[in-house]
């Protein structure tokens, strides 16, 4: 795969009055743009593969490429560009996810005193046992379950109900975060497990996450 990037002038700073016209953006989109220095943005390259060009919202020196995504997309965008940028990010604007509602801070999910249980897929904190689930009513473990007593919740993982959810989110490769609103973002992860991922979220600090990527490095 080729990448070649084409010369572009440098954009100018969008202000609240121009959000319309550039580029049909929502003020989200841009004002995510602008968390980044200038030299970032708006950078294009060429697939000789897929005979098109991308532009990246965020391209920065070490190659990372973040994609802020204002609607959903189709399973063949969001693979498109998964396949021409190696080290892609999703930003996604979850500020109205229909019957979104984080719930309950969680255990570290790759605890090895839980390699032998499954997280349920329910609204409650429970577990199974793997040994049991080929069973007709495996039974539901709570925390404090002696079995499972003892284990400490995380600070930063999380629970979450989504009841109208865009599923083509769940098919992304690439890290793909939230944007709630707030201080904070949340990335979506989820567990392998025999009885369907289970999927829950990683809270990250929104200046982190800019300070991580908008440093101006090689």
């Amino acid at each position: 795969m080729v990448k070649k990037q084409i010369a572009e002038k440098a954009p100018k700073e969008i202000s609240a009055k121009e959000f319309p016209a550039y580029l049909s953006e929502s003020p989200w989109h841009c004002n995510w743009k602008l968390a980044f220095p200038p030299e970032f943005r708006e950078k294009s390259f060429f697939s000789e593969i897929q005979n098109c060009f991308h532009r990246a919202d965020i391209h920065t020196p070490c190659g990372t490429t973040i994609e802020f995504q204002h609607s959903p997309i189709s399973l063949q965008e969001l693979r498109s560009r998964e396949d021409f940028y190696p080290n892609l990010i999703w930003v996604v604007d979850g500020r109205k996810f229909k019957g979104f509602k984080i719930l309950k801070h969680l255990p570290d999910v790759d605890e090895s005193r839980l390699d032998a249980y499954e997280f349920s897929h329910t609204q409650n904190l429970t577990l199974y046992r793997k040994s049991e689930l080929a069973s007709a009513k495996p039974k539901l473990l709570t925390l404090s379950h002696p079995e499972l007593f003892g284990l400490k919740l995380t600070s930063h993982y999380f629970s979450f109900v989504w009841k109208h959810p865009h599923r083509v989110w769940y098919e992304a490769k690439c890290p793909m975060i939230f944007d709630l609103g707030g201080y904070f973002l949340y990335q979506l992860k989820q567990r392998p497990q025999s009885s369907g991922a289970y999927a829950y979220l990683h809270m990250i600090p929104r200046k982190d996450f800019i300070s991580r990527y908008g440093e101006n490095h090689l």
